[in-house]
This record gives structure tokens, C-alpha cells and sequence, in this order.
């Protein structure tokens, strides 16, 4: 994992009265029949935390875990770190490790751990990412309609690609990156959300208060090609581009925007990069074939930490470097993350005798 920057995180409080908190509930055994699993209504899925699970430097996990109070531990050696509850609010936590094997893996095993009933828990991944300075500014929250793969594909070094070709990378079943055959979509290629869903959490959190400060506003500025990268953080709809390597710069970032308006059909927009998201949907996908889990009932919300291309005058090398010494948005993407993903969970949760039984239209 690279290297994150400490930065001043904006304060935050979770929104309503906590009710008593009621004792940890018995667990049964790990990996054994349970006649009792412990009923949740929240998944809160995300993917590393920086240092201790509460006070430090917070990473994607932490300000769920100390906010929304999930005090009740849950061995999960079959995963990567172990999840937390609230049992007052049945909001479970889990923490997948970085990259797409590590989180399929995570989520499999989580959905099938006979301990926790899933059945019709709500499913929030909510993690940072790199954002698309065409689109929107760091510390922006995206709320994805699409994933897409960018890691199933055949790759030439761009060194030694044609000089007709605008990048050496194409999808597996192609001649090429100009082949204008009609994308399959049967192979993990493209994850579809509930676009219902979707909408419903884009309309009640647009208007959130995100959280900026003097040091994300100067480096917003720098970017004088792009208007959206330079405004202050928002909350937009916008999908995810979903690959195992950490890339950056103006090529791949339009080799990127292509992928995904190709699997898409045209009705994508990439504005967020991430590593895991394939993973954990092709998990959460087998796993609603067999009633484990509600595949309907998932939501995306990525938040920008870093932009994918360099300002103008920037080299592409010289800025990725920089950033690895630190994300100029880490502080305020995890804030986003809470305050825009929060909402979601609170209105889910007060009304759960509606949403318990059907989803958000």
C-alpha cells in the first residue's frame, strides 16, 4: 500500500440520539451451524485503515467505527481484519484489504459466515479514490451507477504500440483498441448498480456540506484547464473505473474515460479510479444467487483523494511520486466519505419498516 498523507481531519459528529447501548450478543462458533446469526441492516464496506482502528490518523474505516459506535468485535480470521457491529443499530463493518482479490475474497467469506444475517442488509462501499479533473474536485463524492474492469484486457507496452493506436490496452476479445465490435459484458467486464438506488442516494445527499479547507483550494487551483477540478468539493453521480494497478496521467486517464464509455454502451461517465469494486460486486453477485445477500441493495460512494492527471505544466511522473508522499485530499475524502454515506445510513435506518422490506425508488 502506498504511503498517505497525515492531514487535519474536519470534525465531524453522527447525526441522532444514541439509544443505550445494549451488551455485545453471543456469537456462534466460527465456520458452524448457527441457529441465531446476528441480524444486520448496514454493510459498511471499506477497503484499509492507515494505522489503529481509532485514534489516529483515519483512514476509510475509522471514523465509522469510533461515529456510528460498532464497539462489538467479530473474529473473522477468514478475512483481513476483523468486523465490528453495533448491536443497537445492526450496522456491521468490514474492512477488506486493498485490491480486488482481497476484497472478493473478504466479501465471500463474510457472505457466507453462518454468524451474520444478511439477507436484506443495505451495502455501502465507501472508500477514496483517484477523480477525474474533467469531472469534479478532490474531496468530491461520487455515487457510481457502473464499475468497470480495467484489468481484463491485453496490454503492448506503449513503447511499441501502432501509431494508430491511442493506447496498448484492449479488451480481451478485441483486435485492437479501434475494433468497434459491441463489448461482451458477461465477464466481469461491467458491474451494473441499481440505478433506482442510485438516484435515490444521489438526490437526498446532493446538497451536503462537504468539507474544504485552504490546502485542497490551492491545489484545485492549480488545475486551470478544468473547471469542475476547481471548484469546491460536491457530490455528483459519477462511475468507477476499477483496476489493480495504481495509474496516473492525460493518457490513461482518457484511455480510461474510452474503457468505460466502451462497456458501458455510452451510458457511463468515468469520474472515479479505485482497486476493488470488481471484486466485491462479483462476490456480492454469486452471493445473491444463492439469498446470501440482496445484489439490489448495493451502493458505490467513492470519494477524491488525489486527481488522476497532473496540473498543466506538471509532469505525469513528477506529480504521481509527489502524491505518493501523501494524498492532497486524503483528510477531507474520508470526511466526505461519513457525511455523504451517513445520510444514506440514517435514512435507511429510521425507516426500515419501509426500506426493510423494499428498496429506496
Amino acid at each position: 500500500m502506498v504511503p498517505f498523507l497525515t492531514g487535519l481531519l474536519l470534525a465531524a459528529t453522527a447525526s441522532g440520539a444514541q439509544a443505550p447501548a445494549k451488551p455485545p450478543a453471543p456469537l456462534c462458533a466460527i465456520a458452524a451451524p448457527c441457529a441465531r446469526p446476528l441480524p444486520v441492516r448496514m454493510v459498511v464496506v471499506s477497503m484499509f485503515e492507515i494505522g489503529k482502528d481509532e485514534g489516529d490518523t483515519a483512514g476509510e474505516f475509522q471514523l465509522w467505527k469510533t461515529r456510528r459506535d460498532l464497539r462489538q468485535r467479530i473474529p473473522f480470521p477468514h478475512g483481513y481484519h476483523d468486523l465490528y457491529y453495533n448491536p443497537d443499530t445492526q450496522i456491521l463493518g468490514v474492512v477488506t484489504g486493498v485490491g480486488s482479490v482481497r476484497s472478493a475474497a473478504a466479501i465471500t467469506a463474510l457472505g457466507l459466515d453462518t454468524r451474520l444475517d444478511l439477507s436484506r442488509a443495505y451495502w455501502l462501499v465507501a472508500g477514496i479514490a483517484g477523480i477525474d479533473p474533467e469531472d469534479a474536485s478532490i474531496g468530491s463524492a461520487a455515487w457510481a451507477r457502473y464499475v468497470v474492469d480495467g484489468d481484463l484486457a491485453h496490454e503492448i507496452d506503449a513503447r511499441e504500440i501502432p501509431a494508430d493506436w491511442k493506447s496498448g490496452y484492449f479488451p480481451l476479445d478485441r483486435k485492437g483498441p479501434n475494433d468497434p465490435t459491441p463489448p461482451r459484458t458477461d465477464g466481469g467486464e461491467v458491474f451494473a448498480l441499481n440505478p433506482a438506488l442510485t438516484e435515490w442516494a444521489y438526490r437526498l445527499t446532493r446538497d451536503t456540506a462537504l468539507p474544504d479547507d485552504p490546502s485542497i483550494a490551492r491545489e484545485r487551483a492549480r488545475y486551470t484547464d478544468h473547471p469542475n477540478a476547481q471548484k469546491p468539493p460536491f457530490v455528483l453521480i459519477g462511475d468507477q473505473f476499477s483496476a489493480m494497478t495504481f495509474w496516473h496521467g492525460a493518457l490513461l486517464n482518457r484511455w480510461a474515460n474510452d474503457h468505460t464509455r466502451y462497456f458501458t454502451q455510452g451510458k457511463g461517465e468515468f469520474v472515479t479510479s479505485a482497486m476493488e469494486e470488481t471484486g466485491t460486486l462479483q462476490a456480492i453477485a454469486y452471493l445473491s444467487k444463492i439469498g446470501r445477500v440482496d445484489k439490489d441493495r448495493v451502493l458505490v460512494l467513492r470519494a477524491g483523494s488525489n486527481y488522476t492527471m497532473p496540473p498543466p505544466g506538471v509532469a505525469a511522473a513528477d506529480y504521481l511520486l509527489r502524491e505518493n508522499e501523501g494524498y492532497a485530499g486524503l483528510g477531507a475524502s474520508v470526511e466526505s466519505l461519513y457525511r455523504v454515506g451517513n445520510r444514506v445510513v440514517e435514512e435507511l435506518l429510521t425507516h426500515w419498516d419501509r426500506y426493510g422490506q423494499t428498496p429506496p425508488k
